[in-house]
């Protein structure tokens, strides 16, 4: 039986989990949990409360993956967040793979855990892998030996495929592509800062510079740590 750890955190975004969770719930032999400090309900930014099924005590010490979703605020609390990061620095060192999603890989990099590694996060928070320690890659996912991040959102799932392929073969994660009919083909190209109207990147950055500045100062915050 092999186990993965699933963090999830007051505001984090539910997609970013949820993408990869399905995928790995196609793999045989694996047991998914979800962890926080408590089993106490969380939040996620749009409102949906689910339940731990285990805590930083209860975790197994050995897990083959080792995973973190992002968010904007919340994600930003939990990169200060000492508990937090020393649990993933403690399981990190005996886990198969140490991954994230989006502004997931912020939170390992406050861990210290990307310090000399290639990765990715979500476009508007790119800026800040390299003050991190991480070499910043403009992609949708990044793979650098037992490190792989993925880019915003919707990533998760591309990034959950690819995991499940390296744990259990290409044709286990070609069969839970199949049954999820996983096909993109959305109504807009306007997923990427390159495909998206110039004037609304423009405002986005605008909206996002804030929590950018933030995770900057966390990022900056963190670096005291290691």
């Amino acid at each position: 039986m092999q186990h993965i750890a699933m963090l999830v955190y007051p505001g984090f975004t539910a997609l970013d989990l949820i993408g990869p969770q399905t995928a790995f719930g196609f793999l045989e032999d694996v047991q998914i949990h979800l962890v926080w400090k408590t089993l106490d309900p969380v939040t996620t930014d749009m409102g949906i409360t689910l339940l731990p099924t285990a805590s930083f005590a209860t975790c197994p010490e050995e897990v083959a993956v080792l995973f973190v979703p992002g968010g904007v605020e919340g994600t930003i609390a939990v990169m200060k967040d000492a508990e937090v990061l020393d649990f993933l620095s403690a399981r990190a060192g005996q886990a198969g793979y140490v991954t994230s999603v989006c502004t997931g890989a912020l939170v390992l990099g406050a861990a210290g855990l990307l310090r000399g590694y290639r990765a990715t996060t979500h476009w508007a928070f790119r800026e800040v892998l390299p003050l991190l320690g991480a070499e910043r890659l403009d992609a949708r996912y990044v793979e650098d030996r037992n490190r792989i991040t993925g880019g915003g959102v919707t990533s998760g799932i591309d990034f959950g495929l690819r995991i499940a392929a390296r744990m259990q073969g290409d044709e286990v994660a070609q069969r839970a592509q199949l049954i999820m009919e996983y096909a993109p083909d959305p109504p807009f190209q306007a997923g990427t800062p390159e495909s998206a109207p110039a004037a609304l990147v423009e405002r986005m950055r605008g909206m996002a510079a804030p929590a950018v500045a933030e995770a900057r100062r966390a990022a900056e915050q963190a670096q005291a740590r290691w």
